[in-house]
């Protein structure tokens, strides 16, 4: 099994940037999907942006596009969340999970992910 971690939240002003990375413990190929998610408190977790490595094609929620960007590094088997314009409604805990699919009308969590602890961004007004 995978293990992923998260990595690179923190308190920033509304209007900052961030970049979070989602490191896997073991090389998963080429041929992989991964997306970032959030869960904001008293709120259901919320699929923000997913990327097919093999090809780069990326998908986007739309309370995040023109903002976010979603990228992988195979070589470093990381995939990245690099967010601008930040909004304090951004506000949540966020994790990366395996994905069996990444499309443009559904996204597919890999059966055994397990959810990690996440890392926290907290946007101020």
């Amino acid at each position: 099994e995978v293990q992923l971690m998260e990595s690179g939240g923190g308190l920033v002003q509304a209007g900052g940037s961030l970049r979070l990375s989602c490191s896997a413990s073991e090389f998963t190929g080429d041929d992989y999907a991964r997306g970032w998610f959030r869960q904001a408190p008293g709120k259901e977790r919320e699929g923000v942006a997913c990327i097919n490595n093999s090809d780069g094609s990326a998908y986007y929620a739309d309370s995040v596009k023109g903002r976010f960007t979603i990228s992988s590094d195979s070589a470093k088997n990381t995939v990245y969340l690099q967010m601008g314009s930040l909004k304090p409604e951004d506000t949540a805990v966020y994790n990366c999970a395996q994905l069996t699919l990444c499309g443009a009308q559904a996204w597919t969590i890999a059966p055994d992910h397990d959810w990690g602890q996440g890392t926290q961004v907290t946007v101020s007004s």
